[in-house]
């Protein structure tokens, strides 16, 4: 190509300045002002025969355009479709990186227990219940009542979860979006998923609330046979059934007879439940019974909402996932668990808290001697591996300090 014919071409490009071709935008500077250079500008194309014979036939054929040639015209709207000139189109097409979805931070640690271990063997929680009853009255030269104090104990052990990506050297260097960059953060995600949903099925199955755990003979479940009063079961998220569970988690007893004291709890709900929840606890005033109920007419009382200071909402997204039968409707209370006893613990080996992440060593050396870089790949198949490793376990522990609905109203 004559360098007049490029000059007249360039020329025609100017004067057009862009081109509507199906339903890609194809302007001056993209078709020729990088000549080929990738979104990341890592690397630039090398002018080649092939490129420039391209480059020739698409300014000739623009300038004839220019001119008033209809065959031209149609010649130069079929060249410019990607499927012929991909070589030449193919890394200025406008693209981009949508960016990974959000993820947060593990919220089990607002209802349970943190744990460390010290292998993978079973592990046990001892407990010691007994022995603090109100005094018994002696008399003159009686003897002192003997009371029992009983042992038992929770039991679990960790488990090893992990993953690997492995991809290509070619796949690496192609990547001119950095699109794998963030494959390291990726596992580490996992992992912090991991936690989250192994928490959530500790308590939670597909049926609603695990039925073991949560229980008429554990007295932690609303119903009408737990309460004196009549109440509905399993009710619905309201102010009205907070108070229920309130009630349920207070009256709780521990084996002497005598009183659990909960100071603060947490509000477990799935994203459904979300306003709601927030709504309940964060409003300014209550309009409640003179009886402490929920009322209607005359009969109330407007009192400042003491939720805020004592209810903290959880929203956990896993819930309708582990739960496929009521798991946009299901709720729970947790007591603190750091006061007293926990319902539940998340254990991790100790040395091994925190997911580890690799990244394979390359098993080669350059000729000469000098360090590889792991993204280099391995000396078989330039593969470049990464994993991630995540120990972790938990089990349930004292019911009394949970309460559940499934919310179904029955």
């Amino acid at each position: 190509m004559t360098s007049a014919l490029m000059d007249a071409g360039l020329t025609a490009l100017g004067q057009l300045g862009t081109y509507q071709a199906g339903a890609e935008t194809a302007s001056t500077e993209r078709i020729l002002g990088t000549e080929g250079v990738s979104l990341s500008r890592r690397t630039r194309r090398a002018a080649t025969r092939e490129y420039r014979a391209k480059l020739s036939h698409v300014a000739r054929l623009y300038k004839q355009t220019m001119e008033g040639d209809r065959r031209a015209a149609l010649a130069f709207q079929e060249a410019m479709s990607r499927a012929d000139f991909s070589y030449l189109f193919g890394d200025i097409i406008d693209r981009q990186l949508l960016a990974a979805y959000q993820t947060r931070a593990v919220q089990w640690p607002a209802y349970a227990k943190r744990g460390r271990v010290r292998d993978f063997r079973s592990v046990r929680r001892y407990t010691l219940d007994g022995g603090e009853a109100t005094l018994n009255p002696v008399k003159e030269l009686a003897p002192y009542k003997v009371r029992k104090v009983t042992d038992g104990f929770y039991e679990y052990a960790v488990g090893k979860y992990g993953d690997q990506i492995a991809v290509s050297w070619e796949t690496i260097v192609n990547d001119d979006l950095d699109a794998l960059a963030d494959l390291p953060t990726r596992l580490g995600n996992a992992a912090r998923r991991t936690e989250e949903k192994f928490a959530a099925e500790l308590f939670s199955g597909t049926a609603g609330p695990n039925s073991t755990f949560f229980s008429t003979g554990n007295r932690n479940i609303i119903n009408t046979t737990v309460i004196g009063s009549t109440v509905t079961a399993n009710p619905p998220l309201t102010i009205g059934a907070m108070q229920q569970a309130m009630q349920v988690m207070g009256q709780q007893k521990d084996t002497d007879g005598g009183p659990i004291y909960v100071e603060g709890v947490t509000l477990l709900v799935p994203p459904a439940l979300e306003v709601v929840a927030n709504n309940i606890v964060n409003a300014t005033e209550i309009l409640a019974a003179a009886g402490g109920g929920p009322g209607t007419g005359n009969d109330q009382l407007r009192v400042t909402n003491w939720m805020r200071n004592r209810v903290n909402v959880v929203v956990n997204p896993w819930l309708p996932i582990v739960n496929t039968t009521n798991g946009n409707t299901a709720w729970y209370l947790f007591a603190n668990p750091g006061v007293g006893r926990p319902a539940m613990e998340i254990g991790f080996l100790t040395g091994h808290e925190s997911p580890e992440l690799w990244v394979k060593s390359p098993n080669a050396q350059r000729v000469g001697g000098g360090a590889v870089n792991p993204e280099e790949g391995d000396f078989e198949h330039d593969a470049v591996q990464y994993r991630v490793r995540h120990v972790i376990g938990g089990t349930l522990m004292d019911p009394k300090a949970a309460v559940a609905s499934n919310g179904s109203g029955s």
